[in-house]
């Protein structure tokens, strides 16, 4: 699996590159600013960038704006965004048009090398990754509209959802078997009105019904 790496931190930077190819990654180029990227992509066309939201020259949001053209131009490209604090509004942007192939983890997250990894290779693969702590806050907000006809259990499956995890990761976290998810899941689609499509795309559709309420 090709990863590419955007951090205008040397030392971060060499220090994930790391752990990547220790886990059996090809880094197959680094970045420190936003023309770097870009070019750097569009040459490389790796499976997955990941991207630090803040980068030179105005560090801001240089990396949720590569993000964008990046999904835009090479939409087989997944892209891991990270971020220093929550930015639910950032998040939300940048899964706004679609939910595959894109995720967003503090950069806390990189110590806990199992949860990196397994984030990397799910964005990598089209599937979304979206950081616990914004799932929390987002859910501790009070909503409006279909999501208000959700059952506290129903949120919580919700939530994990929102982080990409699979039904039987969601059964294992809540403690409850595999077909008490599958039920919780069809009665989410059922009152958020999502369309009979294919279950992947639906699960997409039902994170994106969540990040909006």
């Amino acid at each position: 699996m090709r990863v590419l790496l955007a951090e205008d931190s040397l030392l971060l930077r060499a220090g994930v590159a790391r752990l990547l190819q220790d886990e059996g990654f090809e880094v197959v180029g680094e970045a420190g600013d936003l023309d770097d990227l870009l070019r750097k992509v569009r040459a490389h066309k790796p499976d997955v960038a990941i991207v630090d939201i803040k980068m030179p020259p105005t560090h801001t949001d240089e990396g949720l704006k590569a993000a964008l053209i990046i999904r835009s131009e090479l939409p087989g490209t997944g892209v891991l965004v990270l971020s220093q604090y929550v930015e639910k509004e950032y998040a939300a942007e940048l899964l706004a048009e679609s939910a595959e192939g894109v995720g967003y983890l503090l950069k806390d997250r990189v110590a806990d090398l199992e949860r990196f990894i397994d984030a990397v290779r799910r964005v990598a693969e089209g599937g979304s990754v979206l950081d616990p702590e914004v799932v929390s806050r987002m859910l501790a907000r009070r909503s409006t509209g279909p999501l208000d006809q959700l059952t506290p259990r129903e949120r919580e499956v919700l939530a994990l959802m929102a982080e990409g995890r699979s039904n039987h990761s969601i059964a294992t976290e809540l403690v409850v078997t595999e077909r008490a998810v599958e039920k919780h899941v069809t009665s989410i689609f059922g009152k958020l009105e999502l369309p009979a499509t294919a279950e992947g795309h639906r699960r997409v559709l039902a994170v994106l019904a969540y990040l909006n309420s």
